[in-house]
């Protein structure tokens, strides 16, 4: 299997060289992530087609949960399909513009990602604590609007560090030690000043991740307030179902986000091969897993499900 024939040294590209240290095992490697990125796309797509088709379901949360899946798409085929090729067929070549939009990109869809998770907590923070006023409060309009929120303030933040990328010079040695184009892995190709890419990328991951879950938080701990004040212990288990599946979601999502962020910057005494092996299960893992989380605990969307695949 032959790369194609560009150097390392030619201005407009770069090279990622995969996983460091077990390119002999990249065939090997790429059999589970295809198998998880196969798995998380078929998912994600049964959720938005049978939601889409299904009127009942027209509703703020599964609208949510289609906005989950649309982001969890988004995400892993942002890095997966080039992380295979450089499996499969050795293509380790990428254009600089191409990096950057890749960078931009899967940065922009995380940040939304998260913001779906900020609006799910709100979202079952009004189901247990104000259940007759839930009709009124979250709409599906008002659904769409915070959605558009999502995006402008992904859109907003992610656009700076690319932008600031494109205006640095490169070395001539232009192999990333990584499957796709990480900030930092590629910051750390210029031969300039990086500190603003430094400080902006570090600063930027607390003030969203940790606005974020400070946010989710206090709505569950607005939850908890709530249900202490109730003796019944059936309305302690149904809210606690009811909340369930986007705590798993929650734990599958931050978690590996943030290794992720933290070992580029802070990575001494891990080894290189380890922080890209879990920086790439991020990209495939909580997509794979998160139509099943909901598949398990929301039983109107389970019934729907196996109506579809009893039909195909």
């Amino acid at each position: 299997m032959a790369a194609f024939n560009l150097t390392p040294f030619d201005p407009s590209t770069f090279i990622l060289m995969g996983i460091p240290d077990l390119e002999a095992a990249h065939v090997w490697i790429s059999i589970p992530f295809t198998m998880f990125y196969i798995m998380g796309l078929f998912g994600n797509v049964m959720v938005l087609f049978v939601v889409g088709n299904e009127k009942t379901l027209h509703k703020p949360m599964y609208l949510l949960l289609c906005m989950l899946a649309l982001t969890d798409i988004g995400m892993s085929t942002c890095v997966m399909p080039k992380t295979l090729l450089i499996f499969w067929f050795n293509m380790k070549d990428i254009i600089v513009a191409g990096c950057l939009t890749q960078m931009f990109f899967f940065q922009a869809i995380s940040i939304m990602h998260s913001g779906v998770l900020v609006t799910m907590a709100f979202d079952r923070y009004v189901a247990i604590c104000n259940p007759l006023r839930y009709a009124t409060i979250l709409t599906n309009a008002r659904i769409a609007k915070l959605g558009l929120v999502g995006v402008i303030r992904a859109v907003l933040f992610m656009l700076p560090p690319p932008l600031l990328l494109s205006r640095q010079p490169f070395c001539s040695n232009r192999v990333i030690p990584h499957t796709y184009c990480d900030h930092m892995a590629v910051a750390k190709m210029s031969c300039g000043d990086i500190t603003v890419n430094r400080m902006y990328g570090l600063v930027l991951a607390f003030v969203v991740i940790g606005s974020d879950l400070t946010l989710i938080a206090l709505s569950y701990g607005l939850i908890i307030r709530a249900l202490l004040r109730i003796s019944s212990k059936k309305a302690h288990q149904k809210a606690f179902s009811t909340c369930t599946a986007h705590i798993f979601v929650i734990l599958m999502s931050y978690p590996p986000g943030l290794f992720s962020i933290l070992t580029h910057r802070f990575s001494q005494g891990i080894a290189p091969h380890v922080h890209i092996i879990m920086a790439n299960l991020y990209f495939v893992t909580p997509p794979m897993l998160n139509p099943i989380v909901y598949g398990v605990y929301t039983k109107e969307l389970r019934d729907k499900v196996g109506k579809y695949m009893c039909r195909m």
